[in-house]
């Protein structure tokens, strides 16, 4: 009998691939990918549905470059992480504690867990939702209760595969490989039924948008400028336009590549046995398995809602003699609101009666009526509503309802598996057994999403990828430490030519996303969130001073 492990079975099969060349190379990573696909399927949950969304609601095609190149320097940095997991074969939070900075390592780790157990909340509220509202059509309690249970359920299903040895975790993967393509296979249909229809889509306008251009995180998008012309209160809706972009764009960029995806990866590797060998397949992995997936789907979920909703508003909002659901007529009224104490104060609009705030509204020029019916938050069933002229009621509802429960599901699953790695790290036991199965229930205290979160829980996406983002460079920088630390990577550390790439890609990423972090802190929290980052830092250097 054999003493050959799967593990060795793997390595001897990129050995002989190697030597064939690269067509037999690229076919062996192929079918040996894993990893990347589980990036993907937490990648491609609620937040970046959220934000994609929004990005189209707000600005059309104009940021359709944006989750591609944020995903891009993503797939630099986990590239990075990965480089040096397989090169060390040394669990990455140890190795950053013991060899480049203690306040690093408990800072990466406890950020990972605090985002983990904030973005589990909206992922069962989304999944839920999709059941009750798009499959059941039944928004009583009791399905609700039914749906977030069938969702534990499944998800403590597949994550009990995951940890029943090297079997379990293929079944695991195939699993996820197949939510993903779900999942993309489901918004491309949608895009597909647009190109299709009578009005057709503006594939040029479409292509230019994968330009990149900054100007939209400085100016509203230019199919507000018409309203914005002859409002009353132009300045004000300027600038509230522009901080809902810079929010959509931060949420996006955060939600391609989250914090907690950085912790799962290097993990995820040395559960498969992975070790030096496979330092190129990590990085096809990465590259097929997360860049083609997200970007596809994600740019499908920009086009349909920008087709469906950029510049465009519900006339009926602006009739006070029509109904609107409860929850948009609730959001148009809080913009109203807005606009009027910007004009006549606060306090004064407190002191308005009902009829004299409808005298007042009423008197509003009906551009800022149109305006404030624009900016009410959409989620992804209105989006689904909106294409039943298109696709016609089942196929709006069903192939909307199963993609978004395969996002929710494949992320609930993923962040559970992700919290099973940080408390056994956290208590220093191997992340096997008993130890990894209570720590990834842990992450099912999401549960109760549904019956804790609004009516605009979709929209609330947003600022929790804010929330991601300001922790994110405490990971992108740990990684430079990383891969210019001799004494974690000695002789496997990149050298001349190599070495200069790696910190240039690194570098770019890191500088990109430390401004998005400070202005998060500072439009969420002010001050206080500067402060925190800044102390972070300082301790971070003493104890980096003093090894």
């Amino acid at each position: 009998m054999s003493d050959e492990t799967s593990t060795d079975v793997e390595r001897r099969m990129i050995d002989d691939a190697r030597a064939k060349g690269l067509g037999a190379t690229l076919r062996t990573y192929t079918r040996l990918s894993g990893p990347g696909w589980l990036q993907s399927a937490i990648t491609l949950g609620g937040g970046s549905l959220a934000s994609a969304l929004y990005l189209g609601v707000l600005t059309g095609y104009g940021l359709l470059w944006l989750q591609l190149v944020a995903m891009l320097l993503g797939v630099i940095m986990l590239s990075a992480i990965s480089y040096v997991t397989l090169s060390t074969e040394q669990r990455p939070f140890r190795a950053i504690c013991e060899k480049v900075n203690p306040v690093l390592g408990w800072g990466w780790i406890l950020a990972v867990l605090m985002a983990n157990l904030v973005w589990v909340f909206p992922q069962f509220s989304l999944g839920t939702a999709a059941i009750t509202q798009n499959l059941l059509e039944d928004p009583s309690t009791t399905a609700k209760v039914s749906g977030a249970a069938s969702l534990l359920l499944l998800a403590a299903i597949v994550i009990w595969f995951y940890d029943s040895g090297s079997r379990g975790i293929r079944i695991f993967e195939w699993v996820l490989k197949a939510m993903v393509g779900l999942v993309v296979l489901c918004f491309v249909g949608v895009v597909f039924k647009l190109g299709g229809s009578d009005s057709g889509l503006e594939w040029g306008n479409i292509l230019e948008g994968f330009i990149p251009s900054p100007s939209l995180i400085f100016e509203p998008a230019a199919a507000f400028a018409p309203h914005l012309e002859t409002s009353g209160a132009s300045s004000f809706w300027s600038d509230r336009i522009v901080a809902q972009q810079r929010d959509v764009m931060i949420a996006a960029a955060a939600t391609a590549v989250g914090i907690n995806m950085t912790f799962l990866l290097p993990y995820s590797m040395l559960k498969k046995g992975w070790g030096r060998s496979f330092r190129g397949l990590a990085v096809f992995d990465l590259g097929t398995g997360l860049l083609v997936p997200f970007v596809l789907a994600t740019s499908c979920v920009v086009i349909a809602s920008s087709s469906s909703f950029h510049g465009e508003y519900d006339a009926a909002l602006l009739d006070p003699a029509s109904e609107a659901p409860k929850r948009v007529q609730k959001q148009y009224d809080g913009n109203l609101n807005a606009v009027l104490a910007h004009s006549l104060g606060a306090d004064a609009v407190k002191a308005l009666t009902d009829s004299e705030r409808a005298t007042a509204i009423a008197a509003l020029p009906e551009s800022d009526r149109a305006l404030a019916a624009m900016l009410v938050k959409r989620d992804a069933f209105d989006l689904a509503a909106a294409l039943k002229p298109l696709a016609g009621d089942t196929f709006a509802r069903w192939i909307f309802g199963i993609g978004v429960i395969a996002m929710a599901l494949s992320t609930i699953i993923i962040l559970m598996l992700i919290s099973g790695f940080t408390f056994c790290e956290i208590m220093d036991k191997p992340p096997t057994g008993w130890p990894h199965r209570l720590g990834c229930l842990a992450a099912g205290v999401g549960v109760l999403g549904p019956f804790v979160w609004s009516d605009v829980a979709f929209w609330l996406a947003v600022p929790t990828s804010v929330f991601g983002m300001v922790l994110l460079p405490v990971a992108y920088w740990t990684f430079i430490l990383m891969m210019n630390s001799d004494a974690l990577l000695g002789k496997h550390r990149p050298q001349g030519a190599s070495r200069v790439r790696w910190n240039v890609l690194m570098f770019t990423a890191a500088i990109v996303v430390t401004p998005a972090s400070l202005y998060g802190a500072w439009s969420k929290a002010g001050w206080w969130g500067i402060g925190g980052i800044t102390a972070f830092v300082l301790l971070a250097a003493v104890f980096h001073r003093r090894r």
